[in-house]
């Protein structure tokens, strides 16, 4: 079963490899919620299964589970009470040890077949999926759909076909043969076996948990290592939803379902700590703040760390042919998901001589004015601007609205509470958006949440010299920039590239700074303090196996 499982998706396999070396568009699983992708009645059945969900244990058996352990309260107001079974961080680790024994033996053509059996099934899942990450992360429904489901299930399989690539390149024998003058070849032959580096750790964030979370999870699957998938204890469901799946098709292909599963845990205790800095962990995705990112750096010495923390992204703006459309782009970037995305702009460089664009010149104060009235027109109507906004996953974020506020600059769009017209209980917040002179120490960090400066500058050169100074110690995951004139665009790319940044060039249309596309875009340079890799490139990817020979004379 297993072999036929790479089979059944090798010219999938084939599309994703090709896909990422031409770079254009191609995406596996339809982004679309239509029936004439999943179904006429995919929506009624993923609402009905997540319903079902609710107020009781999940079904998931794991070995050596001792009690359950839950405590999810969705962003919309009520909560979720599913519990989930509790192992220890020893138990876990064991039973990931006992499992590998034979998932290592299986190889690579296994491994990646057992892995797009799994995303091919989640696909079919999205719209369960759909739901848990909407009431897990507060994210609206139809970003939940897109990137909790098919958008994250393509970054799965980019992630399996850069797996696969670099495990092909390996021969499985070769003959060596070395000459010898008058004298006969020395003749050997050398096998060469792909060996995964061991157990691997996935550590989930509480706003994304499958988009970040799947790329190192799959990426360490197809490379024959066992994984421990570790969620937030905010948003559990989603990623529970991804073990059970994967737990039924390694049953199904032979397999002892530990090679993958479910470290659930309370919030506040230290089992991400322990599980981190067990020995038998070889490799640790994670996503989260820099605190406990740069923590794992340094501590978790035995394992590959992969990171994704924070960053303060920057915007330029030194010229526009269409001043309206960057504000109308800014503004619903800000407002998308209610700048609750690793990619959300944060600081906005405008000279504070102003700008000139197809209208004439403009005054810094007409460039702020034009950004906060874009920014409010999309919250003016409450039923549609809660379907972008989403609603705020933690307390903390909404507090943090409220600090930002404290910093006494002056207000260019403040943020409001809106009503949800489905969730009554909903944690729905406004973008706020103030105005800051260069040099305030205040905008050097990161403001998590629906919260932006307008930052004034002395020029655009400055504008760029602050951008990527702060990139530089401060990191990035995004750098946007609008400018009529050529030199301009070339030095903004230039300091990108210094600064290792992916730079987005004026955009007013229906590409947004916040979006990356799977088998494109990369998510991430790791060349800034924001990442130590990117989503997803072979980087990311080789170093979670070796390479094991076997040579004898012939």
């Amino acid at each position: 079963m297993s072999n036929d499982f790479f089979e059944r998706h090798r010219p999938l396999l084939d599309q994703a490899v090709k896909a990422a070396a031409e770079r254009g568009y191609w995406s596996p699983f339809a982004e679309s919620p239509s029936p004439r992708n999943y179904g006429e009645t995919a929506a009624a059945d993923g609402q009905a299964a997540f319903e079902a969900l609710r107020g009781k244990p999940f079904a998931l058996e794991q070995n050596g589970a001792e009690g359950q352990v839950g405590g999810e309260v969705s962003p919309f107001g009520f909560a979720l009470d599913i519990t989930y079974p509790k192992l220890s961080a020893a138990k876990l680790v064991a039973n990931a040890q006992k499992a590998l024994q034979e998932w290592r033996r299986a190889g690579p053509q296994v491994w990646v077949g057992v892995s797009l059996e799994i995303l091919s099934r989640l696909n079919r899942k999205s719209f369960e999926i759909a739901h848990a990450v909407q009431h897990t992360t507060g994210q609206g429904f139809m970003m939940a759909f897109q990137a909790g489901g098919p958008h994250a299930q393509d970054r799965g399989v980019e992630a399996v076909a850069y797996a696969w690539q670099e495990m092909a390149r390996i021969p499985g024998v070769a003959l060596w043969e070395k000459p010898q003058g008058k004298n006969d070849p020395i003749k050997m032959e050398k096998h060469f076996t792909v060996v995964p580096r061991g157990v691997a750790l996935v550590i989930g964030c509480s706003t994304f948990p499958t988009w970040n979370g799947y790329p190192g999870l799959f990426a360490s699957l197809a490379t024959g290592n066992t994984v421990i998938v570790k969620p937030h204890p905010g948003a559990i469901l989603p990623l529970a939803i991804t073990v059970q799946v994967a737990r039924e098709v390694l049953a199904e292909a032979g397999f002892d379902p530990d090679v993958v599963q479910l470290a659930a845990h309370a919030a506040g205790d230290d089992t991400a700590q322990t599980l981190a800095l067990d020995p038998a962990v070889k490799l640790i995705d994670f996503t989260g703040s820099s605190a406990n990112g740069d923590w794992l750096e340094q501590n978790a010495r035995q394992a590959q760390v992969y990171t994704e923390k924070a960053g303060v992204n920057q915007v330029i703006i030194d010229s526009a042919d269409d001043l309206k459309g960057v504000a109308r782009n800014l503004a619903f970037s800000l407002a998308l998901y209610s700048g609750q995305m690793c990619t959300a702009p944060q600081n906005i460089y405008v000279p504070r001589g102003g700008i000139d664009t197809a209208e004439g010149h403009k005054s810094f104060d007409e460039v702020v004015a034009a950004l906060g009235t874009a920014v409010e027109k999309l919250s003016g109507d409450a039923a549609k601007a809660v379907e972008l906004t989403g609603a705020i996953q933690s307390e903390a974020t909404a507090a943090r609205i409220d600090e930002a506020r404290k910093l006494g600059l002056p207000v260019v769009a403040d943020s409001r509470e809106l009503e949800h017209p489905q969730f009554a209980g909903a944690r729905v917040r406004t973008p706020l958006m103030l105005r800051a002179e260069a040099g305030n120490p205040a905008i050097a960090r990161e403001w998590f949440g629906p919260i932006s400066f307008v930052v004034a500058t002395d020029s655009t050169e400055q504008s760029i010299e602050i951008a990527r100074d702060t990139v530089s110690r401060h990191g990035a995951l995004s750098f946007s920039a609008y400018t009529t004139r050529p030199e301009v665009a070339e030095a903004v790319q230039d300091a990108a590239e210094v600064a290792g940044v992916s730079l987005s060039l004026n955009l007013t249309g229906a590409v947004f700074v916040n979006q990356t596309a799977a088998f494109s875009d990369f998510h991430g340079t790791g060349a800034n303090p924001a990442a130590n890799a990117a989503l997803s490139d072979t980087a990311f990817v080789s170093n979670r196996f070796r390479v094991v020979q076997t040579r004898r004379h012939v």
